[in-house]
């Protein structure tokens, strides 16, 4: 997309007054334009035609056909970022799977203030969608073995696209392998739905993480939205805990990935794997680079599998990912860091 025009978006909801506060709300930054407004999917495919816009927001509860279908098909045949928006329910990740960017609750009705949050973040959101990679290159890599006996943890960070990223590698890992943290920029509430439908479709036991849980081996603790998740070393073996706690947004997320991998880089040191994942802005490059220098095996996505280069790009500009990989070949990696056959 040309940086110096406005970004032009295509808004589809089947609600009349939520296409106006909608629109309305997006077009008072003056880097968005609305070049168009849809009812349904039908109506969104011709102005996609003939508008070509940037962006799409796209509602998930609509007549005819809803927007996970609509995103199924457009997908394959016209890929475009978009931002889904819906009510607090789990069908935010079927989005997410069929292709969407990246997603944003509605709003309660009646206050004005949650509007105005609403507004703002869907205002960055399609900003970051604009830089998408809608369609993520699957191309493997040859990535030398080096194997690493006596990790405990592995601590995962992601942001934009993660959802899908996350999935796709604890799909592809034994359940042998050690415990898992995980922050992923979520909201409060989807972060307990996204822990589910981990512990659904994959080989691990999946939770939202609590203060004390035991991080242990076939085991993913995911931090909950809005605290930030950290780990402490128990005992005099090798066994961790986690520990969640409210605290101030770092590099503006509450859970922060610099928060988690500064902690397993103190905790763990040299006894973990430190991965990091699609995402937008510089969160977990810091504390990466503080698991290098500790000794930790570290391994950054690269650029044509990622949906968002950023957090893996600055990762890789501090020099603290040692090996950077495709999605694909990141499970692949791990497993030979861990002599797993």
């Amino acid at each position: 997309m040309d940086r110096g025009r406005r970004i032009r978006v295509l808004v589809v909801d089947d609600s009349a007054f939520f296409r106006q506060l909608l629109s309305q709300g997006l077009a008072s930054d003056p880097e968005l334009e609305i070049v168009a407004v849809a009812r349904d999917a039908f109506d969104a495919r011709e102005k996609i035609d003939r508008y070509d816009p940037d962006v799409m927001t796209c509602d998930i509860e609509m007549p005819k056909m809803d927007g996970i279908e609509f995103i199924k098909r457009l997908m394959p045949e016209q890929p475009l970022p978009v931002i889904v928006v819906s009510g607090i329910n789990d069908a935010v990740f079927e989005a997410l799977k069929a292709g969407a960017v990246d997603f944003v609750a509605k709003p309660a009705a009646g206050s004005d203030q949650a509007v105005d949050v609403f507004i703002a973040d869907m205002i960055t959101k399609v900003k970051i969608a604009a830089q998408a990679n809608v369609l993520p290159g699957r191309k493997s890599v040859t990535v030398k073995k080096a194997k690493k006996k006596g990790i405990d943890i592995i601590a995962i960070g992601a942001s934009t696209g993660g959802t899908e990223a996350i999935h796709s590698v604890l799909t592809e890992l034994p359940p042998t392998v050690p415990g898992i943290v995980i922050v992923q920029h979520i909201p409060a509430v989807f972060s307990r739905m996204f822990a589910e439908r981990l512990d659904r479709s994959t080989r691990f036991q999946v939770s939202e993480a609590k203060s004390g849980a035991e991080i242990k081996k076939g085991q993913v603790l995911v931090a909950p939205g809005g605290q930030h998740l950290t780990i402490k070393k128990v005992g005099s073996g090798y066994g961790y805990q986690a520990e969640c706690f409210q605290g101030a947004k770092v590099n503006g997320h509450c859970p922060s990935v610099d928060v988690l991998f500064e902690s397993v880089a103190a905790e763990a040191g040299e006894r973990a794997v430190g991965i990091i994942l699609t995402g937008m802005g510089s969160d977990g490059a810091k504390g990466m680079l503080s698991l290098r220098k500790k000794g930790a095996r570290t391994i950054g996505q690269d650029e044509e599998s990622a949906v968002i280069y950023g957090m893996p790009k600055a990762a890789f500009n501090l020099d603290a990912v040692e090996v950077q990989a495709s999605l694909p070949e990141i499970p692949r990696l791990v497993s030979s860091l861990l002599d797993i056959k």
